[in-house]
């Protein structure tokens, strides 16, 4: 028992969310806070990733879809969809997906480097790949993708 927690707290904790049929995991050190998908303001002329923005308790945030960063289908949002707000160095953004699935906390040994994909764009996007169970988690890079959102595929 005192071993499995001294391994898990040499890993972190990774909120995970689906997108589609796909398991993925972030940092949970960079979720500010899970709200509920509602009214986004479309802007013009913004990556097409940027679905637009909204308001955070007086505090206006860009909203950018997953989905489109990472090069999926896009596809319209039911009730279970959520918007992830993460914060990055000073910077409040929130990030849409389908829902949000559990709180995982990993061992670092848990964590492999991402297979190389061909795509160095995707793979960039890709901090690590867990097994959690039965399922497999792909571990984004929040910053990364931050970064991919700022341009058209």
């Amino acid at each position: 028992m005192l071993s499995a927690q001294i391994g898990a707290a040499a890993g972190a904790q990774y909120l995970t969310f689906r997108l589609g049929d796909e398991e993925y995991g972030l940092e949970i050190l960079k979720v500010q806070e899970i709200r509920s998908y509602s009214a986004i303001t479309p802007l013009p002329n913004t990556p097409r990733a940027v679905r637009g923005v909204m308001n955070l308790r007086g505090q206006i945030i860009a909203v950018v879809d997953l989905r489109l960063t990472l090069g999926m289908p896009e596809t319209t949002y039911n009730r279970f969809a959520v918007v992830i707000v993460v914060s990055i160095a000073g910077k409040v953004v929130g990030l849409l997906a389908d829902a949000v699935s559990d709180v995982l906390t990993l061992a670092r040994t848990d964590v492999q480097p991402p297979p190389d994909f061909g795509a160095p764009i995707e793979a960039r996007l890709i901090s690590g790949m867990a097994k959690a169970g039965e399922k497999l988690v792909i571990l984004l890079d929040v910053e990364r993708l931050l970064d991919g959102a700022d341009r058209d595929p």
